[in-house]
């Protein structure tokens, strides 16, 4: 496991129990900072997949990007 896939389950699992704490005493911005940390965490945990991905198979990451990058272009998003 790489250590921003560690560092996003963390993350994650710290903003859930912040979000169940903010909804146990109605705390609304402990829920907000809670959903926050789980969203961080996720994403922590999609580069981490992104870094094995490019690490284990190049060439398979390097047909992703260049795919992307195409369908961005054609649908005029970059």
């Amino acid at each position: 496991m790489s250590e921003n896939k560690f560092s996003g389950t963390v993350d994650d699992i710290k903003g859930k129990v912040q979000d169940a704490a903010g909804g146990l005493t109605g705390d609304t911005s402990t829920q907000i900072r809670g959903k926050a940390n789980q969203v961080r965490g996720q994403a922590e945990g999609i580069l981490g997949d992104a870094a094995e991905l490019i690490r284990e198979q190049p060439l398979t990451a390097a047909l992703v990007i260049f795919g992307v990058a195409y369908l961005a272009g054609r649908l005029r998003l970059l």
